[in-house]
C-alpha cells in the first residue's frame, strides 16, 4: 500500500486546488490572495463593472503578476520571448519535480 501526501488550498469553505507539494499549494494559495486583493481594488474603483468581472480581471492580474511588475517598473510591454522562457523554466522546473495540480470538484 502507497501513501501520498496532498495539499489542498480551501477557500472560504470551497476546496480550490490539490497539489503534490507544500511549495505549489503556498504558492498558489498567495496567487489567490493576490486576485482577491486585486478584485477588492476594483470593486472600489467605481468603475462600471459586476464583481464577476471584477473576479476575472482580479484573477487574471494576479496571474500575469510578472507582466504586470514588468510594465509598473519599465512601462513597457515585456519582451514575449522572456515570458516564453519564464514559463519553460517553470514547467521544467515542475517537470522534474513532478508536481500536479489536480482541480478540486
Amino acid at each position: 500500500m502507497a501513501v501520498e501526501t496532498h495539499y489542498v488550498v480551501v477557500r472560504k469553505g470551497e476546496k480550490k486546488m490539490t497539489f503534490a507539494s507544500k511549495k505549489e499549494a503556498d504558492s498558489y494559495d498567495k496567487m489567490l490572495d493576490l486576485a482577491e486583493a486585486f478584485t477588492d481594488w476594483l470593486l472600489q474603483s467605481g468603475m462600471q463593472m459586476d464583481e464577476t468581472q471584477a473576479e476575472n480581471l482580479g484573477l487574471y492580474l494576479a496571474e500575469q503578476k510578472e507582466a504586470v511588475q514588468h510594465i509598473l517598473r519599465t512601462s513597457k510591454l515585456p519582451d514575449p520571448d522572456a515570458i516564453a522562457a519564464t514559463d519553460k523554466a517553470e514547467a521544467g522546473e515542475a517537470g522534474s519535480k513532478k508536481i500536479r495540480a489536480v482541480k478540486a470538484a
